[in-house]
């Protein structure tokens, strides 16, 4: 039989009734002749109670015993959903990520999958099991610890599972009925997407939007898996939600796809720096080793052999990086006259792969924010995405402005 992958999110199975909604989903796909393989989340709130466990006993925690206990959430709801399909006389099992097994590095806490052994779950298939409730998130490390994959890290297990059974399709049920062009929250005039390119759904997710895992469409795009994003608090179709799919797959798209935003932006800028050969792998080496997560990078034009660089960075490593310069500054490494942050920003991108082939982009939307008044402090660009950062009390407007600069209310 043909297999379907349907990941479910915390919100989708919060409750006891949300488990036998969706465990009702699952039946009428089994009945359409699919055999289901189910990735589940911990309910709404367990995680972050679990993790809040672990940082009250332990400050410095043990990484492995950390990943023991936040696993433990997707286990629960793995066999409660196994249980409801049993009642409803589906045949179902609920799976461990050890028990497949799901193999990982040994990155506790932010593993990464190496392998999903298929063999295990074929079998009970072809003995007539036809659902494989899986705990989402979680794995088996080299040396036999269970591992975690990261927060969200669902998202990604359930494209990893249908790559490796090679299913139909991957479908993610979450609170939102798809894709948007931007966030419904900030402008009622957003666009729900019929579909999305992979690439266009790898920069949204990157930059902002909360609707998919990163690293789970990353593996979609590199293994050709079709995505669908759904609402479990809908009735839906075969047409229904958003589809992520390879370029070719969408007939005529526009030249921007979305509008995404990033609210908790920092900028900071080194003053006079010393321009010489190695200046930027002396500044970013260290921000690298700090775990910084630099993102947009500026250097000025050059005067007396000296040069200011601007980055860009998430509010919360602030202290982090401020802490790696200062030390590459005592040790003579970088020397710089200031260090200056400003942590009042945030960023806003325009996605779409008709970039590619369109000119002017860039012109309209900075003539769209010139015409709100709004300053741009830094910008950078891609193949299929440009990006600049503004006075944080101007993202909304920016949002709003650009949604109606490039028309993304019209299909």
């Amino acid at each position: 039989m043909p297999t379907l992958v349907m990941k479910f999110g915390g919100t989708s199975v919060a409750t006891l009734d949300r488990i036998r909604r969706a465990a009702k989903r699952v039946g009428r796909e089994v009945a359409n002749g699919y055999d289901v393989i189910v990735i589940v989340s911990a309910m709404a709130g367990k995680t972050n109670e679990l993790v809040g466990w672990v940082e009250e006993t332990s400050k410095f925690f043990d990484a492995r015993e950390y990943d023991a206990v936040v696993s433990s959430g997707e286990q629960v709801t793995a066999g409660l959903m196994a249980l409801t399909l049993q009642e409803m006389d589906v045949p179902a099992r609920s799976w461990a990520g050890w028990q497949v097994p799901l193999k990982t590095d040994a990155a506790h806490a932010a593993a990464r999958i190496e392998e999903i052994g298929t063999d295990n779950i074929n079998a009970k298939f072809a003995e007539g099991m036809r659902v494989a409730v899986v705990a989402g998130f979680q794995g088996i490390s080299p040396e036999g610890r269970i591992t975690t994959l990261g927060r969200g890290g669902s998202d990604t297990t359930a494209v990893a599972f249908a790559a490796a059974f090679g299913a139909e399709r991957c479908d993610i049920y979450t609170d939102v009925d798809g894709v948007y062009t931007t966030d419904p929250r900030i402008t009622a005039k957003a666009r729900k997407l019929d579909r999305i390119a992979f690439e266009e759904m790898l920069e949204l997710a990157s930059l902002g939007a909360k609707v998919l895992q990163t690293r789970s469409v990353e593996l979609a795009m590199r293994y050709k898996v079709k995505l669908r994003v759904l609402s479990s608090f809908e009735d839906n179709d075969d047409s229904a939600g958003t589809l992520v799919c390879d370029e070719e797959d969408i007939m005529e798209s526009n030249v921007v796809a979305g509008v995404a935003y990033s609210r908790d932006e920092a900028k900071m800028t080194l003053l006079s720096v010393a321009d010489r050969p190695g200046i930027a792998a002396a500044i970013f080496g260290p921000l690298a080793d700090a775990g910084v997560n630099v993102d947009m990078i500026v250097q000025n034009i050059s005067e007396d052999g000296r040069t200011d660089m601007t980055f860009s960075l998430p509010v919360a490593q602030i202290p982090r990086a401020e802490q790696a310069m200062a030390a590459t500054k005592e040790r003579g490494e970088v020397n710089y006259a200031d260090l200056v942050t400003d942590d009042d920003v945030a960023k806003i991108s325009v996605v779409g792969i008709g970039m590619r082939s369109h000119a002017g982009v860039a012109a309209q939307m900075f003539k769209a924010l010139r015409d709100e008044g709004i300053n741009i402090k830094v910008i950078t660009t891609s193949e299929i995405k440009i990006s600049v950062l503004i006075d944080r009390k101007y993202m909304e407007l920016a949002v709003q402005t650009l949604h109606d600069a490039f028309e993304l209310e019209k299909a």
